[in-house]
């Protein structure tokens, strides 16, 4: 109990170092050698939003999943997103922030819930380099797939409004979102596999003996059908914004490696938390959990309700996606982890181990694939397979 709760509330800001009032969880004080302009970036946004608030702007960092060049910015009475391009550009499509506007402005016309988008800026005199500007979208981000600050009866309601909401961005007519130039068409499993084993081969710092069975199994065992459809890239449950207190998607987070590709693509990646370990430094996992008493559906109950939403059947070889899924998510840890032996990333946080554990998930799905294709071919097809293609 405090006599002036106004001055301890200034008190307990000073010692922490930000603000508590309008504070938005999952942000820090800006990182040394991150900082930005406060000056120049309150001029543009002056002359931007037509606003002249007598306090100057406040600026913090996101702390949330790997998005480090994403800023809080309050300015005056409003909550502001600002995401800033990195140099040089990390994506395989260069720049990302133009492109990622580009997407954001198509989605919100089409209807999907996506942050309003305010302004991008090209001017590299501002900042040093390109910049988006987004409204922030106030909600709650839930960062274990378990979903413990939901009551357990609508978790299940929360992972239906995720299914439904990736459903709707697979189900946008290219055209009419103008978006059918955004990527390929075809060819878009190939095109991956390609390059993350290049990215793999580029960060590699010891031999993963599934990694090595991966990069010779996947080009064997292609679709032979592949849908074209928006991607999301990097679609999770720590990517949605989601109402404070009803299981509705108000906002998609995350579109940096959007692009026109094959959508079970995007559904694995989805499903990926349903497999792994909890807790894990790959993802926080649920593979120990009891589905039943949390209340959340299995993965073959999320894969059937995205299906659902979209009016299509389950794919048959489903397991290679799953395969494909966590060989991309261990070519990023092992990215991770030779950046931390680098000093590029923070050392302690992953090992050579976790980008080994989600190797060996990825090829249990392998096997499990190709026994499906084994069992499926006609007697006379087994004598001309050549004994290399088998997955074990």
């Amino acid at each position: 109990q405090v006599d002036d709760p106004e001055a301890a509330l200034k008190e307990l800001e000073a010692h922490l170092g930000f603000p508590l009032q309008g504070f938005v969880p999952y942000t820090r004080s800006v990182r040394p050698g991150m900082e930005i302009p406060k000056d120049r970036l309150q001029k543009y946004l002056e002359d931007v939003l037509g606003a002249h608030p007598p306090a100057p702007l406040e600026l913090r960092q996101f702390d949330h999943g790997e998005s480090t060049r994403s800023y809080l910015v309050k300015f005056g009475g409003r909550l502001l997103v600002l995401k800033k391009e990195e140099e040089p550009p990390s994506g395989p499509s260069g720049p990302s922030v133009p492109r990622e506007y580009r997407v954001l402005k198509a989605l919100a016309e089409a209807g999907v819930p996506v942050p309003p988008v305010l302004a991008l800026c090209e001017d590299r005199s501002i900042l040093g380099s390109p910049f988006l500007l987004l409204e922030h979208c106030a909600g709650r981000i839930h960062r274990a797939a378990s979903l413990p600050a939901v009551p357990p009866h609508q978790r299940r309601a929360c992972y239906g409004a995720m299914a439904n909401v990736l459903a709707r961005i697979h189900s946008l007519e290219l055209g009419a979102a103008k978006l059918q130039d955004l990527g390929e068409h075809g060819n878009y499993i190939q095109q991956q596999v390609e390059t993350w084993t290049e990215q793999y081969r580029a960060v590699e710092t010891h031999v993963i003996p599934a990694m090595e069975r991966l990069i010779q199994w996947l080009p064997l065992h292609f679709p032979e059908s592949q849908k074209t459809t928006v991607v999301h890239g990097d679609f999770r449950m720590d990517h949605l914004v989601f109402h404070p207190d009803r299981p509705e998607v108000l906002a998609v987070l995350g579109w940096k490696f959007a692009t026109l590709g094959d959508p079970l693509c995007d559904l694995a990646n989805n499903c990926m938390s349903f497999f792994l370990p909890a807790p894990s430094g790959a993802r926080r996992g649920l593979r120990e959990c009891d589905f039943g008493h949390l209340g959340i559906p299995t993965a073959e109950e999320y894969s059937q309700m995205y299906c659902g939403h979209r009016g299509v059947e389950h794919p048959e070889n489903w397991n290679f996606y799953l395969a494909f899924a966590f060989f991309r998510r261990a070519v990023m840890l092992q990215g991770r982890h030779r950046g931390s032996l680098a000093g590029e990333e923070p050392p302690g946080q992953l090992g050579p181990k976790d980008a080994e554990l989600v190797a060996d998930l990825a090829w249990d799905f392998a096997v499990k694939e190709g026994f499906r294709v084994f069992e499926n071919l006609p007697p006379t097809k087994l004598l001309l397979r050549h004994s290399s293609t088998w997955a074990g």
